[in-house]
């Protein structure tokens, strides 16, 4: 046995291609999570569908439909997120705004008719 050439530690390494991309998330949890709690006009129900699709085409192999799923279902959900924080609050704001303005006119009102109360008396003696 020839040992006189030296020999390498280390096995060779493969040349293959880079690392495949990740494949892409599906966003089931947040669509779960849109329909069962946030459900403004079913934009949960749509985004939980566009998920489902995408795990389904992510585990069949396709990877390019399942990111188009995945891309839908991001969409659907922000805008039931969006629509379902945005719009309580605008409703707080907007009763806030009217009990403001109806507690202005109350005052206005009581002012108006007391004088109007305390005037008559004056001019009947």
């Amino acid at each position: 046995m020839d040992t006189s050439y030296p020999r390498e530690d280390e096995p060779p390494r493969k040349r293959g291609s880079p690392p495949a991309a990740p494949p892409p998330r599906d966003h089931l949890v947040w669509a779960i999570f849109n329909t069962l709690y946030m459900n403004f006009c079913c934009l949960g129900f749509v985004a939980l569908a566009f998920a489902v699709k995408a795990r389904d085409r992510k585990v069949s192999g396709d990877v390019e439909a399942a990111r188009h799923f995945s891309s839908k279902a991001r969409c659907y959900n922000a805008l039931a997120t969006a629509g379902s924080v945005v719009l309580p609050l605008l409703l707080v704001a907007l009763v806030v705004t009217g009990v403001i303005h109806l507690s202005k006119l109350a005052q206005e009102s009581v002012g108006f008719f007391t004088y109007q109360l305390s005037g008559s008396g004056d001019e009947d003696q």
